[in-house]
């Protein structure tokens, strides 16, 4: 786009910017504004939108959509739309085509690692969405909240992610308190968080899984040695720097059967927080979308780990998963099986 605007006056790129978040427009020769010779270029050269061919499938049981949208080299990636109880949305975006991380609850490691998407790929999943509600009424049917949690490792997509989140930030309503980036914790990358004036002031989910390393590996395998130890140092780190009360450092911690759900894993998980500060940690009935022997814990073990967390000042919630009938929930999505 700047290449195209090269002799266009500076102010014309900003407006553009803020064009395409508009759902009104759908085209660049709806817009107007704009001499139509640019007009023309833009519409000849640069697509409206990233992502192409949108599968939608829309969940009997609550409603939830996931739509399986393709890229311009053909690969394809999926996203969620979630309604809450106020009839506002929280969508679900992916980072990358596949994943290398190997978490073995989660189908899109399956996938392997395809490639990285763009910063345009992972904003147009929202300007997807943002369509495909149409324009809000009342206050309602609008994108209130984002989560990074879809196919990928986010953090593996630094710049791309940091890129397309200050987009979003600059250029619609959704505030940084209401955008989630999960990752299972790549502490290199972290590291550039801490030092990063241009990482947006988002909330952070590290999916923890277990409260040591010999559980984490059997999540996931790739898990290194010192993971725990810089966990601590790091979590520390991170709530000291940017922690406050509405910006907290969420652990994710998927129930599995008889693996990581018993009182113990939640006394462990307990003293670990206790010694990094304010962390709230949010528990995820595992969907059993890969493994047969990863089964989701029962109800009884799910409530009595929250309830340890809580009594012993913890913040706990267990999310209810959406999408479940469509391959949409947590750990679900995926698109085609890589050979090895």
């Amino acid at each position: 786009m700047k290449e195209i605007l090269a002799s266009s006056p500076a102010y014309r790129f900003k407006q553009l910017k803020q064009a395409i978040f508009d759902v009104r427009f759908h085209s660049w020769k709806e817009l107007t504004s704009l001499d139509k010779t640019l007009r023309q270029k833009l519409e000849e050269i640069l697509p409206y939108l990233s992502v192409f061919n949108p599968k939608i499938f829309t969940s009997k049981a609550d409603g939830s959509q996931k739509a399986i949208l393709t890229l311009s080299d053909g690969e394809m990636i999926e996203t969620v739309l979630m309604k809450n109880s106020r009839n506002q949305f929280t969508i679900c975006l992916s980072s990358q085509v596949g994943c290398a991380m190997g978490c073995r609850f989660c189908a899109t490691g399956k996938m392997g690692l395809i490639r990285n998407l763009t910063a345009d790929e992972i904003v147009d999943q929202y300007r997807f969405w943002l369509y495909h509600l149409g324009a809000p009424v009342n206050d309602q049917n609008k994108i209130t909240n984002i989560v990074i949690m879809g196919m990928g490792e986010p953090m593996a997509n630094y710049e791309d992610i940091k890129n397309s989140l200050n987009d979003i930030l600059k250029y619609t309503e959704v505030g940084p308190t209401h955008i989630t980036v999960s990752t299972i914790g790549l502490f290199p990358i972290l590291d550039k968080i801490m030092a990063d004036p241009n990482w947006p002031n988002v909330r952070l989910a590290i999916s923890l899984h277990a409260p040591n390393l010999a559980i984490r590996k059997k999540i996931i395998p790739s898990t290194p040695e010192d993971y725990f130890k810089k966990l601590l140092v790091w979590s520390k780190e991170y709530l000291a720097k940017f922690g406050n009360r509405s910006h907290y450092l969420s652990f994710e911690y998927i129930m599995i059967n008889e693996l990581n759900d018993s009182l113990a894993e939640a006394k462990e998980l307990a003293e670990l927080i206790k010694n990094i500060g304010q962390v709230k940690v949010n528990l995820i009935p595992c969907n059993g979308a890969l493994d047969p022997k990863l089964k989701k814990s029962q109800d009884k073990n799910i409530r009595a780990f929250s309830e340890y967390l809580i009594q012993n000042g913890i913040r706990s919630t267990v999310r209810q998963s959406q999408g479940q009938d469509i391959a949409a929930a947590c750990g679900q999505l995926i698109t085609k099986k890589r050979p090895l």
